[in-house]
Order: structure tokens, then sequence, then C-alpha cells
């Protein structure tokens, strides 16, 4: 229930200070005329208010207006009274500013980390220090990629729904760190021909699913100069021999330390050259490249730790093709310098092979000064002892084959295969190695199927004694406790990751 107002109460109803409180509120007058029109002895519901009224309650207004202003003067003339007032005052405005701005910034931060969420799931913005420029640009040149067929693919999201993987595992393969508990590769290394070792990086089967895709689906579509042989359909080491067959001279070169110059920048140039946004390039130069690290142990934890810029891998499906993308020029100036010189000119991964008759391999020293200014101009470098001139009264070879008068083996090197396979077939392969490999089997199966890219026929019989010895030497398999799940049909993974599908049963 509403309390009735002052005025509404009669005089004799109120307190001594209420009834002064009234007063004090307007005047003395102004309260006497309210108790005569509240008593009836004064009209109250006029139309027109009296004159009589009306400078009453001017009257009481003007008391209270100059009551004010007395009370303003005091203060005025109490300076400090008046400063402290003044100060009160400010500082009560000031909180009520910073409360404002408070309040405004938190839910303005507070906005921001709801977007900042909300993106997150959508898009990537962020891949580590260093790696993240142009992922903002999200817009690919679609007439550019379909010059070449490509896939059109705009940001993460395209990206992400065409590999068959959700935004969140896209992020993992594709995230940089300095310091990791975890790698997407397997690092080993295998012995070379030449001695030494190789460092070999494999990738582990999600990030190898994704690189798949990316060799499939983009790189295998983009064109290669034609003096390229290696890592194509169709083509292989005996097409990249077989134009030097009978030549008076054969130079080969190898490109030292060939996938370790190539780095995440100009990995992310080609992808942005065949017309990908800054964002997508940015996420396949990032799945195809990988950091040198150490693998270090702290408080029984093993960390990885990065040595160096991201590179091409040396065991990613990706790397050979990428390789062949990057050296179209290198390809088309090689090319152009050995024709001009009447050479012929072939390429095989990081394997250089020149040759041209006997007119034009007096010129042989010209050719290599000007393929190493070419080379070096690149950026890379020719092995200072892999450089091979061979003559027609040589041997002469290319990428393995040899190639005098036809394509064909090495004797030397079949005639220590084939006293290696007796010996295996007459004592057993324990104790045995072949090209340092000790898995003997395993190694005279692979010589015996290169003989046969060569030479068919010859390779025959050697396929049939390897496949003896290995039937004969097999060890009895282990029994599982679980059964083995059954091995995956040839090219089953890959063919899998390209379609953006899961390449193992769930």
């Amino acid at each position: 229930m509403t309390p009735p107002s002052p005025s509404s109460v009669p005089d004799s109803a109120l307190t001594r200070e209420e009834l002064y409180a009234r007063i004090r509120a307007s005047s003395k007058q102004e309260v006497v005329l309210e108790e005569m029109q509240r008593l009836g002895f004064w009209p109250r519901d006029t139309a027109q208010p009296t004159v009589e009224a009306q400078l009453i309650r001017r009257e009481g207004e003007l008391q209270t207006a100059l009551r004010d202003l007395g009370d303003e003067l005091r203060g005025i003339e109490d300076r400090e009274t008046a400063l402290k007032a003044m100060r009160k005052e400010r500082m009560a405005r000031a909180r009520e500013r910073r409360e404002e701005t408070r309040q405004r910034l938190a839910q303005q931060r507070h906005a921001r980390a709801l977007d900042w969420h909300g993106r997150r799931q959508r898009e990537l913005l962020y891949l580590g220090e260093g790696v993240s420029g142009g992922l903002n640009a999200a817009r690919s040149d679609e007439q550019a990629l379909a010059r070449h067929a490509l896939p059109a693919l705009h940001d993460a999201t395209d990206l992400a729904r065409a590999m068959g993987l959700v935004l969140g595992e896209l992020r993992f393969l594709a995230w940089h760190r300095e310091v990791a508990r975890v790698s997407h590769y397997q690092r080993f290394t295998v012995p070379k021909k030449t001695g030494g070792e190789r460092q070999i990086s494999a990738p582990m089967p999600r990030l190898k699913r994704a690189q798949y895709w990316v060799l499939d689906n983009v790189l295998a579509k983009v064109p290669v100069h034609e003096a390229v042989h290696g890592f194509l359909p169709g083509r292989s080491i005996l097409s990249n021999a077989a134009p030097h067959v009978g030549q008076a001279v054969v130079v080969n070169l190898d490109l030292k330390d060939f996938f370790p110059p190539i780095g995440l920048r100009r990995v992310r140039g080609v992808f942005r050259q065949l017309g990908y946004s800054p964002q997508v390039a940015t996420l396949f130069a990032l799945l195809a490249t990988e950091a040198p690290t150490d693998e270090v142990e702290l408080d029984g934890e093993r960390y990885f730790v990065a040595r160096g810029e991201r590179v091409l891998p040396q065991g990613a499906p990706t790397s050979p093709m990428l390789t062949n993308v990057l050296c179209r020029r290198l390809d088309a100036r090689l090319a152009a310098c050995a024709a001009k010189l009447g050479f012929r000119y072939t390429r095989y991964a990081d394997d250089l092979s020149f040759s041209a008759d006997a007119e034009h391999g007096r010129d042989v020293g010209k050719l290599l000064w000007r393929a190493k200014q070419i080379v070096a101009s690149e950026g890379l470098v020719v092995h200072p002892e892999k450089q091979q001139v061979m003559r027609r009264h040589q041997q002469q070879h290319v990428t393995g084959i040899v190639v005098n008068d036809k394509l064909s083996t090495d004797r030397d090197t079949l005639r220590r295969f084939r006293a290696v396979l007796h010996q295996a077939e007459r004592h057993g392969p324990q104790g045995l190695h072949w090209n340092g490999q000790h898995d003997l089997i395993a190694a005279l199966r692979g010589y015996a199927n290169f003989i046969a890219m060569a030479d068919p026929a010859r390779a025959e019989p050697y396929l049939r004694r390897v496949k003896a010895l290995a039937a004969k030497h097999a060890s009895a398999p282990a029994t599982l406790a679980t059964p083995a799940r059954a091995p995956l049909p040839a090219g089953h993974f890959r063919q899998q990751s390209a379609a953006g599908l899961a390449p193992l049963p769930t």
C-alpha cells in the first residue's frame, strides 16, 4: 500500500520535525495554503488558479532556490570545504567512469574471446611462430587452378573437407613447434652405395595420408620438364638412361644435399604460383616440410627439439615431386645449355646426365663450367666428388645402367651378385650382406628386380634362385595371441588417401 503524501496528512498527525521539514521543502505560506485547501477553506479544483495561490507557490519556489543558492554560496565562501566537495564529486564521477570502462572492456574481451573460439572452430588462424604469415588471406585464383585441373580450395576448411579430415586434425598435422613431445616422422639411416649413411624421415600414417593427397591431387597434375625421369608414371632409370646409349662421351653430375636446401618458403611459393591462397599454400608447405630435430630426454619425458628451418624431408612421398616442380627452371636452363653445345640432358632426382657424339664431346669442359654456374644460381651445389666424364673406351653408365652400346647392367656388379647368391645357396644367408644391407634375401631380390628392368631374359634365372633361397630360409611365422589384421592390397593406402577416405579399416 502506497504511504500518503505529506500534504494529505493533517498537521496534527505530523511530528514537529516532519512539519518543519515540510515547511523547509517549500515555504510556510504554501503549507498553510495546502492545509486550507485540504480542510475546505480555500477552493482546490478551480480551472484557473487564483492570483493569491500562484503568488504563494511562486514565493515557495523562490525561497527554495534562495536557500539552495545560500548553501552553495556558503560552500564557496569556505574554500577548503568547496574544494573538498569538488574533489569528492570529481572522484565519484571518475569512479563511475572507471567502472563503466572496466565493464565495457570486460565485455569487449569476452566478445573477442567468443569470436576467437568460434573462428578457431572454423578457421586456422595460427600454426606456430614464424610460419603463420598469410593465414588471413583465403582466396585462391580459380582460373589459375583450372589451367592445371587442380582442386579449387580457398581455406583450411575446404582442404580438411577434401582430405577427409576434421579441422583439428589438420591443425595438429600442420602445427610448427620448436619443442614438441610428439613427432610426425620416424627417423633412421640407410647405408649409401658409395659409403656413409643417408638420413631418412618417414612420415607416420596420418601425415603420410595427407601427403599422398597432396601428391596425387595437386603435384601429380603439374607438368614438369620433359628431361625429368624420376618419380613419374611411365618413366624410370631405364628411360633416363636410354637417350645416352651409344654416345661418345657421357657426363654425370650429382647435386649435393638435394632436399635440405629446399625450405618452407620455396615450397609455399610453388603452391602460390599454382594459384592457391596464402592460407592453403602455407598448409601445403607445412604438411610437406619438417625441421631437422634432436631427440632429447628430460625428467623421463622425451622431447623433439628443432635445430634448423623446415625443409623437404627425404622419405616423404611429396618431396621428389616437389623437387621436380621446383626444378622446372633449372631443367629448362640446363636443357637449353646442353642443346646449344650439342649435348643431351636428362635428370633423375639429384642425378644430372649429359651425353654427346664425338664432334660435340670436345666441348665437355665448357658444358661443365656452364652447368655448374646454372646449378649454383639456382641455390644448389654440384657434389665435387661425384663428377664423372666417361668416354667410349670406358664403361659408361647412367643411374646404374650401362649405356655403351645398349642398356645393360654393370658386369663387375653382376659378377659380385652371382658370387654372393652362390655363397648364400651353399652356406645360407647368415653373415653375408649385399651393398651394405644385412637383410640379404631382400637385398638380393631387389637387385634381381633391378636386372629385370634392364634385361628381363637375363634376370629370370636369378629371380627363380632368389625366390627358392627365400623359401628355403624362411622363418616360421610367430603365433599371435590375437588374430592379425589382413594385409592391405598393394596401393590401397595411397588410393584411399588420395580419395580423402580413411585408408585403414576401423
